[in-house]
């Protein structure tokens, strides 16, 4: 391998961990609620612990294991925060560059309709666009800098990528790292794909 290339998959490493300390942070500074929420995944996925006193349920036949074992920890859970349900996201990734991304999200019913929904706007609108989701497939797949980008067919003058890139850098989809290279935060990369996989027909 040579230097340069080395260099690059260093690159990758590093920021692969500074996005696993981002998302660290970030779920530190959950709420009680989306800490618990988060735990009801986690403690399903973990065949070797227990809630109450019972194993938590393991992947079964049914097409419906998730939300089996979801409602079976929901059920099993201290308090009635969870007695109008949850949402749980997770998924473990490996991208075309080799990275992996492990994440998982959850949240109470009733907190999501106390929040104000017009606030994540920005964030879908910036996903709004067949070149932006072009180009974050394709950063995700290895392509870094707006030099690569600019060589992909029909995503625009060099002038229109970087519109892209600042909406999507503006909405937390992307930022920026080293000598102009875009990344997808690591926090963001199973969501977005949660997202995709939510938008399918």
């Amino acid at each position: 391998m040579e230097l340069e290339e080395r260099v690059v998959a260093l690159e990758r490493r590093i920021a692969a961990l500074e996005s696993a300390a981002e998302a660290a942070a970030e779920s530190g500074a959950e709420s009680a609620a989306e800490a618990a929420a988060g735990r009801v995944a986690e403690r399903a996925a973990d065949r070797g612990s227990h809630a109450a006193g019972r194993p938590a349920p393991e992947v079964t036949d049914s097409p419906l294991w998730a939300l089996e074992s979801l409602k079976a920890q929901l059920a099993a859970g201290p308090g009635d925060r969870g007695e109008d349900g949850a949402v749980v996201f997770t998924g473990t990734v490996r991208l075309p560059t080799d990275e992996r991304y492990e994440w998982q999200f959850g949240a109470f019913t009733g907190q999501l309709f106390e929040e104000e929904w017009a606030d994540a706007a920005e964030s879908f609108a910036a996903l709004g666009h067949p070149v932006r989701l072009r180009l974050l497939r394709e950063i995700l797949g290895g392509r870094r800098t707006a030099a690569e980008l600019a060589e992909l067919q029909e995503t625009g003058t060099t002038g229109q990528i970087y519109h892209h890139l600042r909406q999507l850098t503006g909405a937390g989809w992307l930022k920026t790292v080293g000598r102009g290279r875009y990344e997808v935060p690591g926090a963001r990369v199973v969501p977005l794909l949660v997202v995709l996989t939510a938008a399918r027909p």
